[in-house]
């Protein structure tokens, strides 16, 4: 179900939400420049679209090459041509509105921009806000949901087939390009982010990129990967040993798993995000590995591969159904290597949905 096979009042109701925050901001119209939140409110998938959104309609403003996919893709909006620069195209919309004061995605315009939009549209007021759209996206509807689960179930298959496929002697490189050609082949839109899959020691780099280092027997292979389906990420982490595995290796990963279970546990609505961490990283220090752990527990997933809130320190956010997280807990041993288990999981209204269906058992592959 991509997002134009979406109803139309979806998209209106997310309309409706945008347009109480635009009421609270104090503007007459809201600029939306950010793709996913013009995705969010429209259906448009092309690049370079900007919304316009008033209590009396919407509009997707976009550039010939997006247009006929707009007219197909936006519901709830009328797609306009823009002609021109960007700058003239929405200078001269405001002006024949005659709209007074516009609000703006002030955290996705940089400050140039700004100053040359206040410049353009001047006496018009120009205020920008941070995050009204993305307040809306945390808690995802039941389409969502339908989409996120698609995007793990593509992501859930590409691991088992690229679990015959490590060995020694094949690199990292190649694992990397196997799971994005399988998911494309699969139906997925694109990868979710550029995979990673790091062995031996340079799996102690949490974001390492896929290098021509061929896999050993007796190494951890870090696999880091997600589909995109609708527009929807999927993001799944899975460590396995190559060929056989030592005391150390099971150690560490009976640790990181024991993390990832108490944290699930511990999820439910009305707990913080920074709770939720806290049991991961109490679990990961107490068996002594705790300065290993040095990155967040997890962070929100949707329209784009990381959203918020996070689970990370310092952030009071209260989980709420229809929330979905990362939960990706990790230690990382300079020289020796590194373990992470990453599944994406749904809040509801008693606890969790763990979404991500692969294995997470301790595997050894490739004998």
């Amino acid at each position: 179900m991509p997002p134009q096979a979406i109803g139309e009042a979806v998209f209106r109701a997310r309309q409706a939400g945008a347009l109480a925050a635009l009421a609270e901001a104090g503007g007459e119209v809201l600029l939306v420049t950010r793709p996913e939140n013009c995705t969010y409110l429209t259906g448009f998938t092309g690049e370079g679209g900007t919304v316009f959104l008033s209590p009396e309609g919407a509009w997707l403003l976009t550039d010939f090459r997006f247009l006929e996919a707009a007219r197909e893709e936006v519901k709830a909006a009328t797609p306009v041509h823009q002609e021109g620069s960007w700058l003239a195209a929405v200078a001269g919309f405001v002006a024949e509105q005659a709209w007074a004061s516009v609000v703006v995605e002030g955290h996705h315009l940089s400050y140039q921009r700004f100053q040359e939009l206040a410049a353009k549209l001047a006496p018009v007021q120009v205020i920008a806000r941070a995050g009204l759209i993305e307040q809306l996206r945390r808690v995802k509807g039941p389409e969502e949901i339908a989409l996120l689960r698609q995007a793990a179930r593509l992501t859930d298959a590409a691991f088992e087939h690229i679990l015959g496929l490590i060995r020694p002697g094949v690199t990292e490189k190649e694992l990397a390009l196997e799971l994005d050609y399988f998911l494309g082949k699969q139906g997925a839109d694109a990868p979710a982010f550029p995979t990673i899959v790091a062995a031996g020691p340079r799996a102690a780099r949490p974001h390492a990129v896929p290098a021509w280092h061929a896999v050993r027997a007796g190494e951890l292979v870090l696999l880091d990967f997600g589909a995109v389906w609708g527009g929807y990420h999927a993001d799944l982490t899975r460590t396995v040993a190559v060929g056989y595995a030592g005391e150390k290796e099971r150690e560490v990963y009976a640790v990181v798993r024991a993390a990832q279970e108490k944290a699930l546990e511990a999820m439910r609505p009305g707990k913080t995000c920074a709770e939720i961490d806290a049991v991961a990283r109490e679990e990961i220090a107490r068996a002594g590995y705790g300065e290993h752990f040095g990155h967040r527990l997890g962070h929100s997933v949707g329209l784009a591969v990381h959203e918020e809130p996070s689970l990370g320190r310092g952030e009071e956010t209260m989980l709420a159904p229809g929330m979905v997280f990362t939960v990706e807990p990790g230690i990382y041993l300079s020289g020796w290597g590194g373990v992470r288990i990453e599944d994406l999981v749904l809040v509801t209204p008693e606890g969790v949905e763990v979404l991500s269906r692969a294995s997470r058992e301790f595997l050894v592959v490739g004998r």
